[in-house]
């Protein structure tokens, strides 16, 4: 990972994780990020969270932030505001149809138990009962932190079950399916705003993450770039990022943002 002082890339788009990447050590979202969204939004940057977090959360997300709409349950969905015929709507992406996801959501309420039984100390995510796609362990979050060896355990357990498995700064997220926050985001640019991540596009979108489940994104991205607290989690992720900000999450988001707009005045 090379210093984020060095990248010289103009960019288009900001896509960014939440949770250890917006948020500072007491894991609030302080003015400054809403600033930088704000600011970034205002150069004519294309601006989406993408994150864990769950759909209900993401709702209020697309509704209220200064965003161009939100990628969240790690993939599952994505929403944004939109307006016709000077109308404000919304409107939703799901990545699986509604009676797959049921069956999906009832196998997970069973393997939910099956976790909790083996590992005590963990605890179901306080955001679980507002989640369509997926389950979430809390591992450190609303509980006394877990050691490796224990999350390792509950990522093995899920995935003999057949789940796909990411870990965040705060989370074990399972599910049954094959998307991700990489394959979600491919799919709401091209079929939101026309872009092409595979292709011509790619170079344009700047992402920014801290876990192991932003690892897809950090692949995806032509310019990826880590807050400094990714490389207390990289021995969990197969793909790191290309850049490196000096501040760790919500200031080196800021740091990062500040970045981006000055190559993009100075282009």
């Amino acid at each position: 990972m090379r210093p984020l002082r060095e990248l010289d890339l103009p960019v288009d788009a900001i896509l960014t994780d939440i949770d250890g990447t917006l948020t500072d050590a007491s894991g609030r979202i302080p003015a400054s990020v809403f600033d930088a969204l704000e600011r970034a939004k205002q150069a004519g940057l294309l601006v989406i969270p993408v994150t864990g977090r769950p759909a209900g959360w993401c709702d209020l997300i697309a509704r209220t932030w200064p965003v161009d709409g939100v990628v969240g349950e790690n993939g599952g969905l994505a929403f944004r505001r939109v307006e016709h015929d000077g109308q404000e709507g919304f409107e939703a992406i799901w990545a699986q149809p509604d009676a797959e996801r049921k069956r999906n959501r009832a196998r997970l309420t069973e393997l939910a138990e099956s976790v909790l039984a083996a590992y005590p100390g963990a605890g179901l995510a306080s955001d679980q009962p507002y989640r369509e796609f997926d389950l979430a362990v809390d591992f450190c979050e609303d509980v006394a932190p877990l050691s490796d060896a224990d999350i390792d355990g509950i990522v093995a357990l899920l995935r003999g079950a057949g789940c796909t498995v990411k870990v965040s700064n705060i989370h074990v997220n399972a599910w049954f399916g094959a998307f991700d926050k990489a394959s979600m985001c491919r799919r709401f640019l091209a079929e939101a705003f026309g872009w092409d991540l595979d292709g011509a596009d790619r170079g344009r979108v700047a992402f920014f993450g801290d876990s192991p489940n932003d690892a897809p994104l950090f692949g995806l991205a032509g310019v990826p770039i880590g807050v400094a607290n990714v490389a207390k989690l990289a021995h969990w992720m197969d793909r790191l990022p290309d850049w490196i900000c000096d501040g760790d999450g919500a200031a080196g988001f800021v740091e990062g943002v500040d970045h981006l707009l000055a190559l993009r005045g100075r282009a």
